[in-house]
């Protein structure tokens, strides 16, 4: 199962802050930023960090997607 961050982004540019300027906010590197804009795994931490400098829920933040409907059918058969 992945994770989307598009819901952050989204967010930070409703709220017309930069990713810089959450990195500032919330005590988070640019680096844990960058990892979330390329959907790759950051611990709970992190989220819980950019969640309270933003006043959200993980809700607010993330997505979990599912994977391949096709290969979970396919991995259970096996």
């Amino acid at each position: 199962m992945a994770v989307s961050y598009n819901k952050l982004f989204k967010l930070l540019i409703d709220k017309k802050m930069k990713k810089k300027e959450l990195c500032e906010l919330a005590g988070v590197s640019i680096s844990t930023i960058g990892k979330m804009g390329r959907g790759a795994p950051v611990s709970i931490e992190m989220v819980e960090k950019v969640c309270l400098a933003l006043g959200c829920t993980a809700d607010d933040v993330l997505d979990f997607i599912p994977d391949d409907l096709d290969k979970e059918t396919t991995d259970s058969v096996e």
